[in-house]
């Protein structure tokens, strides 16, 4: 994985960090047509952040793996 991809999984596991989101928001903001750029993929498959049903509809939320990365980047929440 590259810095740049590295980089943009943080500022997306530190956005969702800020309150639980929407499930198709967070599809929407970090889509990318780039095949080299899973931003949304790398997250969930690292187990930073997972989507959990709510009386909303489906939320992405940031696990306790989560939280780590970003404790242990300086990003705290």
């Amino acid at each position: 994985m590259t810095e740049t991809t590295d980089a943009l999984v943080l500022d997306l596991v530190e956005w969702v960090a800020r309150e639980p989101r929407p499930y198709a928001e967070v599809l929407e903001v970090w889509r990318t047509s780039c095949p080299r750029l899973t931003i949304w993929e790398d997250a969930v498959d690292r187990g930073y952040v997972a989507r959990r049903p709510s009386i909303e509809g489906m939320r992405v939320m940031v696990t306790e793996s989560g939280e780590t990365f970003l404790r242990e980047h300086g990003r705290v929440h």
